[in-house]
Protein backbone atom coordinates (compact mmCIF):
# COMPACT_ATOMS: atom_id res chain seq x y z
CA UNK A 1 0.00 0.00 0.00
CA UNK A 2 1.04 3.47 -0.52
CA UNK A 3 -0.14 6.20 1.18
CA UNK A 4 -1.71 9.20 -0.18
CA UNK A 5 -4.52 11.59 1.32
CA UNK A 6 -5.64 12.07 -2.48
CA UNK A 7 -5.08 10.70 -5.55
CA UNK A 8 -6.22 12.84 -8.39
CA UNK A 9 -5.82 12.05 -12.10
CA UNK A 10 -7.55 12.25 -15.61
CA UNK A 11 -6.63 12.06 -19.38
CA UNK A 12 -4.01 13.51 -21.49
CA UNK A 13 -6.74 16.08 -23.13
CA UNK A 14 -9.21 16.63 -19.36
CA UNK A 15 -12.28 15.19 -20.86
CA UNK A 16 -12.09 12.86 -18.09
CA UNK A 17 -11.29 13.26 -14.37
CA UNK A 18 -11.28 11.27 -11.38
CA UNK A 19 -10.22 11.59 -7.69
CA UNK A 20 -9.86 8.61 -5.12
CA UNK A 21 -9.74 9.46 -1.85
CA UNK A 22 -7.07 7.51 0.94
CA UNK A 23 -4.46 4.75 -0.37
CA UNK A 24 -4.03 2.76 -3.32
CA UNK A 25 -3.34 -0.58 -2.77
CA UNK A 26 -1.18 -3.07 -4.55
CA UNK A 27 0.47 -1.04 -6.66
CA UNK A 28 2.23 -2.64 -9.22
CA UNK A 29 3.87 -3.09 -13.09
CA UNK A 30 1.49 -5.74 -14.67
CA UNK A 31 3.22 -7.40 -17.99
CA UNK A 32 0.49 -9.40 -19.44
CA UNK A 33 -0.26 -9.53 -23.06
CA UNK A 34 -3.50 -7.73 -22.56
CA UNK A 35 -2.14 -4.86 -20.47
CA UNK A 36 0.26 -4.18 -23.19
CA UNK A 37 -2.02 -4.06 -25.72
CA UNK A 38 -4.35 -1.37 -23.70
CA UNK A 39 -1.01 0.62 -22.65
CA UNK A 40 0.68 0.61 -26.18
CA UNK A 41 3.54 -0.36 -23.54
CA UNK A 42 5.43 -3.06 -22.10
CA UNK A 43 3.42 -2.84 -19.21
CA UNK A 44 0.93 -1.09 -17.11
CA UNK A 45 1.07 0.19 -13.78
CA UNK A 46 -1.95 -0.04 -11.86
CA UNK A 47 -3.06 0.36 -8.29
CA UNK A 48 -6.18 -0.04 -6.60
CA UNK A 49 -8.35 2.58 -5.16
CA UNK A 50 -11.88 1.24 -3.11
CA UNK A 51 -14.90 2.01 -5.20
CA UNK A 52 -16.34 3.73 -2.26
CA UNK A 53 -13.61 6.46 -2.26
CA UNK A 54 -13.55 6.88 -6.31
CA UNK A 55 -15.46 9.40 -8.36
CA UNK A 56 -15.10 10.62 -11.40
CA UNK A 57 -14.99 14.16 -11.60
CA UNK A 58 -15.49 15.29 -14.90
CA UNK A 59 -17.13 13.53 -17.97
CA UNK A 60 -17.38 9.33 -18.65
CA UNK A 61 -14.78 6.81 -19.99
CA UNK A 62 -15.45 4.82 -22.89
CA UNK A 63 -15.09 1.00 -21.82
CA UNK A 64 -13.78 -2.20 -23.34
CA UNK A 65 -14.53 -5.29 -22.41
CA UNK A 66 -11.23 -6.75 -22.53
CA UNK A 67 -12.69 -10.10 -21.12
CA UNK A 68 -15.75 -11.53 -19.88
CA UNK A 69 -14.84 -10.38 -16.25
CA UNK A 70 -12.31 -6.98 -16.83
CA UNK A 71 -13.55 -3.67 -18.63
CA UNK A 72 -10.77 -0.76 -19.27
CA UNK A 73 -12.09 2.54 -19.01
CA UNK A 74 -9.84 4.96 -21.75
CA UNK A 75 -10.91 8.35 -23.25
CA UNK A 76 -12.84 8.48 -25.82
CA UNK A 77 -11.36 12.12 -27.14
CA UNK A 78 -7.45 11.23 -26.90
CA UNK A 79 -7.24 7.25 -25.87
CA UNK A 80 -5.58 7.44 -22.83
CA UNK A 81 -5.98 4.54 -20.64
CA UNK A 82 -7.34 5.07 -17.39
CA UNK A 83 -8.75 2.23 -15.13
CA UNK A 84 -8.65 -1.82 -15.11
CA UNK A 85 -12.34 -2.95 -13.80
CA UNK A 86 -13.89 -5.98 -12.69
CA UNK A 87 -17.34 -4.32 -12.21
CA UNK A 88 -18.09 -7.04 -9.08
CA UNK A 89 -15.15 -6.14 -6.97
CA UNK A 90 -14.89 -3.10 -4.73
CA UNK A 91 -12.00 -1.74 -6.13
CA UNK A 92 -11.18 0.15 -9.41
CA UNK A 93 -7.65 -0.04 -10.52
CA UNK A 94 -6.37 3.26 -11.36
CA UNK A 95 -3.71 3.19 -14.31
CA UNK A 96 -0.72 4.87 -12.39
CA UNK A 97 0.73 6.92 -15.38
CA UNK A 98 -3.16 8.81 -15.53
CA UNK A 99 -2.11 10.65 -11.91
CA UNK A 100 -1.31 14.61 -11.88
CA UNK A 101 1.63 13.31 -9.38
CA UNK A 102 2.66 9.59 -10.79
CA UNK A 103 5.84 9.71 -8.76
CA UNK A 104 3.91 9.66 -5.93
CA UNK A 105 2.96 5.52 -5.94
CA UNK A 106 5.93 3.82 -6.19
CA UNK A 107 5.16 0.29 -7.81
CA UNK A 108 5.72 -2.51 -5.02
CA UNK A 109 5.61 -5.93 -7.12
CA UNK A 110 4.96 -7.11 -10.82
CA UNK A 111 2.98 -9.58 -11.98
CA UNK A 112 2.70 -11.39 -15.07
CA UNK A 113 6.77 -11.41 -15.18
CA UNK A 114 6.77 -14.72 -17.85
CA UNK A 115 5.75 -11.68 -20.75
CA UNK A 116 7.73 -9.27 -19.58
CA UNK A 117 10.71 -7.91 -21.96
CA UNK A 118 13.67 -10.11 -22.02
CA UNK A 119 15.88 -6.74 -22.28
CA UNK A 120 14.62 -4.41 -19.47
CA UNK A 121 17.72 -5.46 -17.49
CA UNK A 122 19.64 -3.39 -20.47
CA UNK A 123 17.75 -0.32 -20.08
CA UNK A 124 20.30 1.59 -17.12
CA UNK A 125 23.05 0.22 -19.80
CA UNK A 126 21.81 3.02 -22.50
CA UNK A 127 23.01 5.77 -23.40
CA UNK A 128 21.12 8.70 -22.81
CA UNK A 129 20.37 11.06 -25.19
CA UNK A 130 21.46 14.85 -24.56
CA UNK A 131 19.77 17.69 -24.60
CA UNK A 132 19.19 20.08 -27.04
CA UNK A 133 21.46 23.05 -27.55
CA UNK A 134 18.82 25.24 -28.21
CA UNK A 135 15.07 25.27 -26.67
CA UNK A 136 13.05 25.78 -30.43
CA UNK A 137 11.68 22.46 -30.47
CA UNK A 138 10.66 22.57 -26.26
CA UNK A 139 9.64 26.04 -27.00
CA UNK A 140 7.33 25.34 -29.78
CA UNK A 141 5.66 22.07 -27.98
CA UNK A 142 5.31 24.41 -25.00
CA UNK A 143 3.43 27.28 -27.04
CA UNK A 144 1.14 24.49 -28.38
CA UNK A 145 0.53 22.17 -25.52
CA UNK A 146 -3.21 21.10 -25.88
CA UNK A 147 -2.39 18.46 -23.09
CA UNK A 148 -4.51 19.34 -20.02
CA UNK A 149 -2.51 20.34 -17.08
CA UNK A 150 -1.60 18.04 -13.58
CA UNK A 151 -4.53 19.62 -11.64
CA UNK A 152 -8.01 20.06 -11.74
CA UNK A 153 -9.34 23.21 -13.74
CA UNK A 154 -12.53 24.54 -13.27
CA UNK A 155 -12.95 24.14 -17.01
CA UNK A 156 -11.14 22.44 -19.83
CA UNK A 157 -10.17 23.74 -22.27
CA UNK A 158 -9.92 27.54 -20.60
CA UNK A 159 -12.87 29.63 -20.98
CA UNK A 160 -14.71 26.23 -22.66
CA UNK A 161 -17.18 25.00 -19.49
CA UNK A 162 -17.66 21.00 -18.90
Amino acid sequence: MTAAAENIGGCQCGAVRYRAAGELGYPHLCHCRMCQKAAGNYFMPLAAAKREDFILTRGEPKWFHSSDIVRRGFCADCGTPLFYDVPDADFINIVLGSLDDPDSVKPVMQSNTGRRMSWFHELDALPIEPEPDTPERGNAIAASNHQHPDHDTAYWPTGAST
